[in-house]
C-alpha cells in the first residue's frame, strides 16, 4: 500500500480501493458468474410453475444444482491442464468455458415443459456444470489479480454483479419471457453472458500461481508429483487447520435456510396470483437497489467489524429477511407485500453473502487458491442443492406460512456453530482485520 493511502482516513481508502481498476473488473466477472444460477432455479421455477409442473417435481429440479456442491472435483484439471484457447491459464479457460455455457443456455431455452422434461433435466445440469465450472476460473482470477488489501473490495464487487445477475436472469428474464416468450428470455440471457468474456479477453492474466510450476521428472513420480500437487495438496493444507470439520459444517449450513426459502419464493408468488410483469416489475424497481445496497453495505461491515461479526451480524439479519415470506403467505395479493419480501431478500442475502465470499477468501492459502476457494464454495452450495431441494415436498406437507418459519430457523445452528469456532479459535484468519470477539 502506498504512503498516500496509509494517509487517508479509513472512510476514504475504502472508496479508493472501489475505484481500482482491477477491483471494477470484478463486477462484470460477478455478473457473468450469477447470471447463470437462476435460469436453472427460480426463473425454471417460475417456467415450470407457468406451465403446471407439479410442486414436488420443481422442487427436485432443485437438485441440478449439484455441480456446485462438488466443482472441486474437476478445479484441479482447470487448475493445472492448458486450455483450449491460448489466451493463459486462467483467460484462456474462462472464454472456452463461456462459449460452451452460452450454446447449453441457448439448448436449453428451446426446450417445452410439457414434452421435453427430461431433456430440460439433463440441459440444465449442463448448465449448472458449466456454470460452476466457470466460477472456478472467475474466483481464483479474482483472489490472483487482487492484493490482500483489495480482497474485501473484491467480495462485495463479486456480490454486486452476482446480485444484478440474479436480478437481471430473474426479473429480467420474466419480462423477456411475458412479452415473447420463454426461449427469448433465455437467448437474452446467453447474449449477456459475453459481458464476463469480455474481461477475459481485454483484462491482465494473473501471474503464473505458484501451484502450476511443472515438476521436471518424468513416468510415475510426475505423475505423483501432479496429484500431490494439484489434488491432495490442497485438501491436506486446509485439514491442518484447527477446528477445520466446524468450519466445514458452518460453510454448509450458512445459507440453507436462504437457499429453502428461494427455490419456494416463484411458487409462492405465482400461487398468490401474481403475474410475472408483477413479479418483474417489483423485483427490478426494488430488488436492483436493494441487491446494491445490501452488498456495499455487507463490504463497510466486514472491514469495520471483522469477518466473523460481520458473519454473525449479516447471517442474523438473513434469517430474519425469510420472516417476510410468512407476512407475504399471509397477506396474500399485495404489491406492497412483494416489495418487502423482494427488498428483505435482496439486502440481507447480498450483505450476507459479501461477508462468506470474504471469509472464503481468507481461508484459501496462497499456493492453491483455485482448488481451494472451489471446494469452499462448493461447501457453501450444498445447501442450496441437496437440502432445498425437499423444499417443494415441505411446502406441500407445511404449508406455505410454516414452511418459511422453518427456513427462518434453519440458520441459526451455523451461526451458533460459527460463535464456538470464533471463541476458539484464538488466531485471526488471513485477509480479516479481525475474526475473533476477544
Amino acid at each position: 500500500m502506498t504512503t498516500a493511502a496509509k494517509d487517508m482516513n479509513p472512510w476514504r481508502r475504502s472508496i479508493a480501493d472501489y475505484t481500482d481498476r482491477r477491483v471494477l473488473l470484478i463486477l462484470p466477472l460477478g455478473f457473468a458468474s450469477g447470471l447463470p444460477l437462476l435460469l436453472t432455479f427460480s426463473t425454471l421455477s417460475a417456467w415450470f410453475a407457468t406451465a403446471g409442473v407439479s410442486r414436488a417435481a420443481i422442487g427436485a429440479f432443485a437438485l441440478v444444482g449439484t455441480p456446485y456442491a462438488f466443482k472441486f472435483l474437476w478445479s484441479p484439471l482447470i487448475d493445472r491442464l492448458p486450455p483450449p484457447i491460448p489466451l493463459g491459464r486462467r483467460r484462456g479457460w474462462g472464454i472456452t468455458i463461456q462459449l460452451a455455457l452460452i450454446a447449453a443456455t441457448l439448448a436449453l431455452g428451446s426446450c417445452q415443459p410439457k414434452f421435453d422434461l427430461a431433456l430440460m433435466g439433463a440441459l440444465a445440469l449442463l448448465v449448472a456444470f458449466l456454470s460452476a465450472s466457470q466460477d472456478v476460473v472467475i474466483d481464483a482470477y479474482r483472489v490472483e489479480i487482487l492484493t490482500p488489501e483489495q480482497q474485501g473490495p473484491g467480495a462485495a464487487m463479486i456480490q454486486t454483479g452476482y446480485r444484478i445477475a440474479m436480478l437481471v436472469s430473474g426479473a429480467g428474464a420474466l419480462i423477456v419471457a411475458a412479452r415473447y416468450g420463454w426461449f427469448a428470455a433465455y437467448a437474452t440471457m446467453a447474449a449477456l453472458l459475453s459481458v464476463g468474456m469480455l474481461v477475459f479477453i481485454f483484462g491482465p492474466e494473473p501471474t503464473t500461481p505458484p501451484q502450476a510450476a511443472h515438476t521436471a521428472t518424468g513416468g510415475w513420480d510426475s505423475i505423483r508429483d501432479w496429484l500431490a500437487a494439484a489434488v491432495t495438496g490442497p485438501f491436506a493444507d486446509f485439514m491442518r487447520r484447527p477446528r477445520w470439520p466446524a468450519i466445514v459444517l458452518f460453510i454448509i449450513g450458512y445459507k440453507l435456510g436462504e437457499a429453502m426459502a428461494g427455490v419456494m419464493a416463484m411458487p409462492l408468488y405465482i400461487s398468490l396470483g401474481y403475474s410475472l410483469n408483477e413479479i418483474a416489475a417489483v423485483s427490478k424497481l426494488v430488488g436492483f437497489f436493494a441487491t446494491v445496497v445490501g452488498a456495499l453495505v455487507g463490504g463497510v461491515v466486514t472491514s469495520k467489524l471483522g469477518v466473523m461479526r460481520a458473519l454473525i451480524l449479516c447471517g442474523l439479519l438473513q434469517s430474519a429477511g425469510n420472516l417476510f415470506y410468512v407476512l407475504q403467505a399471509v397477506g396474500g395479493h399485495r404489491l406492497d407485500y412483494l416489495a418487502l419480501c423482494v427488498a428483505a431478500e435482496n439486502l440481507t442475502g447480498a450483505m450476507a453473502g459479501t461477508a462468506l465470499v470474504a471469509y472464503l477468501s481468507g481461508l484459501c492459502s496462497p499456493a492453491f487458491t483455485a482448488t481451494q476457494y472451489a471446494l469452499l464454495s462448493s461447501l457453501a452450495a450444498v445447501g442450496r442443492t441437496m437440502v432445498a431441494s425437499s423444499g417443494g415436498v415441505l411446502a406441500d406437507q407445511l404449508g406455505w406460512a410454516p414452511f418459511f418459519i422453518l427456513t427462518t430457523v434453519a440458520t441459526i445452528p451455523a451461526l451458533v456453530l460459527l460463535i464456538w469456532i470464533a471463541r476458539r479459535d484464538a488466531r485471526p484468519l488471513p485477509g480479516s482485520r479481525n475474526t475473533t470477539f476477544g
